[in-house]
C-alpha cells in the first residue's frame, strides 16, 4: 500500500515525506529544505531547488576526548539560526548518494533530523528514498544558492531521547528492556576499529541497513517487510527499546524508525554506543552473533 504524506498520518515531530509531495510544496516560503550530502561538492553539484547546505560534521566534537559528543549547544544554536529555522515551521531533510564523491549511506538525513528533534525543532521532515529518489522521476535539480535570513531559533534540548552511559548500564539489562544493536553483523561479531570487539553484552543485532530498500539506503522498505524482520527478532511496542550502534549515528535510523514511524511508548537512544562502552576497559564484550557469547579479549596495547 501506497503511504500517504506525510506518513504516519499521527502527529509526530518526526515524519517521512514522498518525492511528490515535496515538489507540490516546493514553493512554500513557511519550508526550509536542508541538504545535508556528505560532501559539499555534491550540493555545488546539484540540490533540490530551494535547499540550504548543512554537512552532518558540524553537529559533533570532541569532548573530554570523547569523540563522537553533540558540540555546544550555544554552537548548534547559531547553527540553526543561519539556516533561518523556525521551529513549528516545516524542515524537510534529505540526503542522496553525492553526484561528485558518491559517499552517502543514507544515514546522514537520519543523524540530522535527530539532531533537529533533540535540539527543539518540532516540524521535520525526511525525504523518504532522498535527493534519489527525486531524480529517479527526473525531477529538476539546481546549483542556485538560496538567500536565507537568520532566525532566533532557540534551542530546547529534548533530554527524554538519549540514555548516558550511567542509567544505561544500570538498566540496559532489566526485563523490560530491549537493546538493539544496529550495526552491520560483521562488527557485531567482532571486528570493527574498536579497542575491544564484539558487542555490549545482550545487545540484539538487527542492521539497520535491513530495513532500507535494497536499491537506496535513504528509503524505508514497505510496512510489512519491516514487521516481518521485527517479528523474526520479538521486537514489540511492550517493550522499552534502546538504539545503539558504533557511535551513536546508526542508532538514530533506528530510533527515529521506533519512535517517530512505529510510535512506540518507550525508546531511547544510547548517543555513545560501543564507542563510550569500550572507553571503560572494564566493560565486558562479547563476540559471536548471540546477544549473549564468549567474553573477548580487548587487543594487546
Amino acid at each position: 500500500m501506497e503511504r500517504t504524506s506525510p506518513f504516519p498520518q499521527e502527529e509526530s515531530r518526526i515524519r517521512w515525506i514522498s518525492a511528490d509531495w515535496l515538489e507540490e510544496h516546493l514553493d512554500d516560503p513557511e519550508m526550509t529544505i536542508i541538504d545535508v550530502q556528505p560532501n559539499v561538492h555534491d550540493y555545488i553539484t546539484e540540490h533540490i531547488p530551494g535547499a540550504v547546505y548543512l554537512s552532518e560534521g558540524v553537529l559533533r566534537v570532541a569532548a573530554r576526548g570523547m569523540p563522537t559528543t553533540f558540540g555546544p549547544l550555544m554552537a548548534l544554536q547559531d547553527i540553526f539560526r543561519r539556516l533561518g529555522l523556525t521551529p513549528d515551521r516545516p524542515a524537510v531533510v534529505y540526503t542522496g548518494r553525492g553526484a561528485f564523491k558518491g559517499w552517502g549511506d543514507g544515514l546522514e538525513q537520519t543523524m540530522m533530523a535527530y539532531a533537529l528533534a533533540k535540539f527543539g525543532h518540532d516540524t521535520v521532515l525526511v525525504l523518504d528514498g532522498g535527493l534519489d529518489a527525486w531524480k529517479e522521476e527526473r525531477r529538476r535539480v539546481a546549483q542556485a544558492f538560496p538567500t536565507i535570513e537568520p532566525s532566533d531559533f532557540t534551542v530546547d534540548v529534548r533530554g527524554e531521547y538519549p540514555i548516558g552511559y550511567e542509567e544505561f548500564k544500570k538498566t540496559k539489562d532489566h526485563d523490560e528492556v530491549l537493546l538493539l544493536d544496529a550495526r552491520p553483523p560483521a562488527f557485531y561479531e567482532g571486528q570493527g576499529p574498536w579497542r575491544k570487539s564484539g558487542h555490549i553484552p545482550g545487545a540484539i543485532n538487527l542492521p539497520w541497513r535491513g530495513l532500507m530498500a535494497d536499491d537506496n539506503p535513504a528509503r524505508l522498505k514497505p510496512d510489512d517487510a519491516i514487521n516481518a524482520i521485527l517479528e523474526h527478532h520479538g521486537i514489540g511496542p511492550e517493550r522499552t527499546v534502546y538504539c545503539s550502534c558504533g557511535t551513536g549515528r546508526e542508532a538514530t535510523n533506528e530510533f527515529l524508525l521506533f519512535k517517530f514511524y512505529l510510535q512506540y511508548p518507550n525508546v531511547r537512544i544510547y548517543e555513545g554506543s560501543f564507542t563510550e562502552w569500550t572507553m571503560h576497559p572494564e566493560n565486558p564484550t562479547v563476540t559471536g552473533s548471540e546477544p549473549r557469547a564468549r567474553e573477548a579479549a580487548a587487543p594487546a596495547r
